[in-house]
């Protein structure tokens, strides 16, 4: 008489542990979506040498986003995937179909693999990037981490594959993919900014380019220069009490100020936000509510990003002279 080997207690419940592993990466990556959309601040530790959250410098920066929508969204679009993919054979149970549940156990073995593959290597090099680039901790951000590498790890020992090799292979192609398509995505992300190279005829501003680090306090120094359409309309924009709140190392505040060049972004009303900054002030950008950098109050509204110089004086009603020299091109918001 054969007996059968007993079946490993992580191969039985595997399924079951990877669905409630996605349910705490929904919560996590709605939370963050819905923050994002409505603009609300995420609840996390005050840094006490900063005075900032330790969450908002990563929430805030341009990897923050994909395509102008929350990363976290695409985040929470994964994690219901692969809640649908590790629960959805005990739905097939309940047919008795068991050919249909074979079928539907291998392929979606197949799609949690993958995925979790990709969602390991996406997020470890988020972490990368929080801890050595931004150098600032999201809590958050290393749950979802954390989420995505239990689920990649779950979706190779929960059940028995019958050959390594291909699977090995398998891995390998979609983390190399995974990979290149995440560097290509963030290829302009964090970069130092524009220059005069980055400056067509035409006077478009396009997406910055890699020029080192941003350094304390001032950050990047500004290239461009100023007209007097942009003179006279950032002393409007003064006398009327627009602010704009921005950070030294936010390469689209950067940008902003190459809009205005030089001599025009002097006569602004910009306050720093980060405390390593030139003459900082992070209580009046915590009592301002910014949540983005930069951020404009106009008229007392709130308006985030980057604006073209158009924009601001339609948005700050000025009537003067709106020929300016220089429009962002290829800029994402």
């Amino acid at each position: 008489m054969i007996r059968k080997r007993p079946v490993p207690w992580i191969h039985r419940y595997s399924r079951l542990i990877m669905g409630a592993i996605a349910v705490v990466g929904i919560s996590i990556t709605a939370y963050l979506t819905i923050a994002s959309f409505s603009g609300a601040s995420v609840a996390c530790p005050i840094d006490a040498a900063t005075g900032k959250s330790s969450c908002a410098q990563i929430l805030s920066s341009s990897y923050a986003k994909v395509f102008g929508l929350p990363l976290s969204l695409f985040g929470l679009l994964a994690y219901i995937a692969m809640l649908v993919f590790a629960l959805s054979p005990f739905l097939i149970n309940a047919t008795n179909d068991k050919k249909l549940r074979n079928q539907v156990e291998d392929w979606t073995w197949q799609f949690l693999f993958i995925g979790g593959t990709a969602m390991a290597v996406f997020s470890g090099y988020l972490m990368y990037i929080a801890f050595f680039v931004l150098k600032e901790t999201c809590y958050y951000c290393v749950g979802s981490a954390l989420c995505s590498l239990s689920l990649f790890m779950l979706a190779i020992f929960g059940r028995t594959w019958d050959e390594i090799g291909p699977l090995v292979f398998r891995g390998l192609v979609v983390a190399i993919i995974t990979l290149v398509g995440t560097l290509g995505l963030y290829a302009n992300a964090n970069t130092g900014g524009i220059n005069a190279e980055n400056i067509a005829p035409n006077g478009q501003i396009y997406a910055p380019a890699a020029k080192g680090e941003a350094k304390p306090p001032t950050g990047w120094e500004i290239t461009t220069t100023s007209g007097d359409a942009e003179i006279d309309f950032a002393e409007h924009l003064a006398a009327t009490g627009v602010t704009e709140y921005a950070a030294y190392w936010c390469p689209y505040c950067y940008m902003q100020k190459q809009l205005f060049g030089k001599e025009a972004f002097a006569k602004t009303n910009h306050i720093e936000c980060d405390p390593r900054g030139k003459d900082p002030n992070p209580q009046a950008c915590q009592d301002a509510g910014v949540k983005a950098f930069p951020t404009w109050v106009i008229k007392g509204k709130i308006h985030e990003g980057l604006i073209p110089l158009e924009e601001l004086a339609r948005l700050s009603d000025y009537q003067g002279d709106t020929n300016f020299k220089y429009v962002p091109g290829k800029v994402t918001h």
